[in-house]
């Protein structure tokens, strides 16, 4: 049985009675019920994944994934793909925006070359994860095998239990590539039937014949394969990128191992159907950190019945909304365990 499978068969449903007992506490603390609204729930929440009442999120880590889509080819984006390669360079030295917010989150950022169409110089800080040098151009064959598209999802998850092995108490998924809003355009328009157009944002800032021809390049690309929007596999294989597969992992293993994982933009989105197809039950260990500004992000949101906790107008990516998501999280926490109760602080109670 390969890894993909192993975790699948170990992903259940939240445990609704650690919600009760996260519920009865936040109940006792020295504040009116409820009145920290949207903390508590989220207190809830994470409470329902780790199966307990009293924990921390201090072991917090951001996965993300640099992948080239071969899709470029088409001209659907503002920037060239070596690009990719560039920003690589940029979070290793430390100067993007992920970096920037994962540092005021406290959490470290994992980068994973899992697709970049051109080599990168071994760094300690990062990981060379390749299955290819980027993805075919979906627009005139299959982005990658299925076997490619396994592999991709197969990475994420050995990266995230071995991350496991240090510690980790929550993980949010990010990801660069050039292209990648033109792929997960595609799957968000494959799994929740909502026609391209529908589906399809700007990116990185096109004109409107830029726009125009690129949602062309996704309604082509989807008619050329007809991916099945039942076959995860198969979604990915044709229309999809490794950094999709790879955050796709993050998601299937966060879910197997009872790890809440914060979700990011667009992306990070369509990476969260691709898992969802795979295991329904993976829906209940993720958070929505913001909504984006690419339309199709809500979409998918709505299809996943998940609520952001922001609405900030971000649309770069990286992880830097899942970042903003873990500082709000670990505020939940924090209440939920370190506020005091209105027995411990003799405080009188509610009396009517």
């Amino acid at each position: 049985m390969g890894k993909l499978d192993q975790t699948l068969k170990k992903i259940i449903a939240r445990d609704e009675s650690a919600v009760k007992t996260v519920q009865a506490r936040l109940d006792s603390l020295t504040k009116p019920q409820g009145s920290l609204g949207k903390l508590e729930e989220l207190a809830k929440t994470i409470g329902g994944i780790k199966r307990k009442s009293n924990f921390s999120l201090s072991r917090k880590a951001i996965f993300t994934f640099a992948s080239d889509h071969g899709v470029t080819a088409e001209r659907i984006s503002a920037f060239p793909s070596e690009v990719t390669k560039q920003m690589v360079y940029n979070f290793l030295n430390g100067g993007a925006g992920i970096n920037v917010l994962a540092r005021h989150a406290g959490a470290e950022v994992v980068i994973i070359d899992i697709g970049v169409a051109s080599d990168i110089e071994p760094h300690p800080d990062l990981m060379i994860k390749k299955v290819n040098y980027g993805t075919k151009n979906m627009a005139k064959e299959p982005a990658m095998s299925r076997q490619e598209a396994i592999k991709s999802i197969e990475i994420g998850i050995e990266i995230f239990e071995t991350k496991l092995k240090d510690g980790l108490d929550i993980a949010g998924i990010g990801e660069m590539g050039i292209g990648n809003t033109t792929a997960s355009s595609a799957i968000t328009s494959c799994v929740t039937k909502k026609s391209a157009k529908a589906v399809t944002g700007r990116g990185t800032g096109l004109s409107n014949p830029e726009f125009s021809h690129k949602i062309k390049v996704i309604e082509h690309s989807l008619r050329l394969h007809k991916p099945d929007s039942e076959d995860a596999l198969d979604i990915l294989s044709k229309i999809g990128g490794f950094e999709i597969g790879g955050m796709a992992g993050i998601i299937l293993a966060g879910a197997a191992h009872r790890i809440p994982v914060m979700l990011d933009g667009f992306i990070s989105g369509a990476a969260a159907l691709i898992a969802c197809t795979l295991a329904p039950l993976a829906k209940d260990y993720l958070i929505a950190s913001h909504c984006s500004v690419e339309q199709g992000h809500a979409i998918i949101l709505r299809h996943l019945g998940l609520t952001p906790l922001l609405q900030l107008d971000l649309r770069l990516g990286e992880g830097t909304g899942a970042a903003l998501g873990i500082t709000i999280a670990d505020a939940s926490v924090k209440i939920l365990t370190e506020m005091a109760t209105f027995k411990s602080a003799q405080v009188s109670e509610k009396s009517i």
